[in-house]
């Protein structure tokens, strides 16, 4: 079994944010859903996730994606990663 510190420096480098020791499993999953050139409808990002999470789960880590900065709403409920 690998030391533990290699194995979190391994998935720190599979992407940028997706394994953000701050963000927790449910804002890590919309994080991954969302495109930082391409609005993502609220409704869409519920329908994909539905049988993961509740819906208010969804709107609560969406809310704490975009106090940290990490995702934009547009107007109609459309969600992009931040840049």
């Amino acid at each position: 079994m690998p030391p533990e510190g290699v194995a979190s420096k391994e998935g720190e480098t599979a992407s940028l944010f997706a394994n953000d020791p701050k963000m927790s499993p449910h804002e890590s999953r919309i994080y991954t859903l969302l495109k930082a050139d391409e609005p993502t409808q609220i409704d869409e990002v519920v329908e994909r996730l539905e049988t993961e999470l509740s819906s208010s789960e969804i709107f609560a880590a969406l809310f704490e994606l975009e106090l940290a900065g990490k995702v934009r709403q547009l107007p109609g409920k459309n969600f992009v990663r931040s840049s």
